[in-house]
């Protein structure tokens, strides 16, 4: 029996937060609607993190609070130092998240609302996001000291079960992963409840 020939009519090309929105299970394991999703959120953000691309810093190197600060609202602060001069490059659909944050990026692309804010030298920019989309220009912001980046994510109520939330078990979050052998490096990630006032501090 002969194959079924296929053409370029045959292919749909589907943008970056349409794929992970299409298939969540490749970015964190799990389907829309299972009640392990935000864990495997925050576990995800956590451990890009821990291991970022390197055009963004090396393994192990950064540090980084990351503050649950409801049901289903992550906001992640990274030390990071920025190599942009006047601004930073835009990324996904004209928002401050590209490419080398792309597991973040998958996370915003599950999000009801997010938000972004990068600054260096005294320059700060931030971009309101409904969920990889901006709804607004990159702004202006009067930024804290050194360089980093902040990012606030609000999971969509939609795509989980009632009741669904960022777990209260903070040593349950594996931010390296089974396939992590590098060495320890200088970089710490604080992961802070303020709903239960727990904390847990990863290398």
């Amino acid at each position: 029996m002969a194959g079924r020939e296929y053409s370029v009519a045959d292919i749909t090309v589907l943008d970056f937060d349409e794929h992970v929105r299409k298939r969540p299970g490749m970015y964190f394991g799990v389907a829309l609607g299972d009640p392990r999703l935000p864990t495997q959120v925050l576990s995800a953000v956590a451990g890009h993190v821990a291991h970022p691309a390197a055009s963004v810093a090396e393994v192990h190197s950064l540090s980084a609070g990351i503050d649950i600060v409801g049901d289903l609202c992550l906001r992640v602060t990274v030390d990071q130092p920025h190599a942009w001069q006047d601004a930073p490059a835009l990324g996904y659909f004209g928002s401050l998240l590209g490419p080398e944050w792309w597991q973040p990026a998958a996370a915003a692309a599950l999000c009801e609302k997010a938000s972004v804010e990068m600054w260096r030298d005294g320059r700060g920019f931030r971009q309101d996001l409904a969920g990889l989309r901006p709804v607004s220009e990159v702004e202006v912001f009067d930024p804290p000291t050194g360089s980093g980046t902040r990012m606030t994510f609000t999971l969509d109520p939609r795509d989980l079960r009632p009741g669904a939330a960022f777990p209260a078990d903070l040593e349950g979050i594996d931010v390296h992963g089974p396939y992590c052998d590098a060495a320890h490096g200088p970089g710490r990630i604080i992961l802070r409840d303020h709903r239960h006032g727990t904390s847990r501090r990863c290398r």
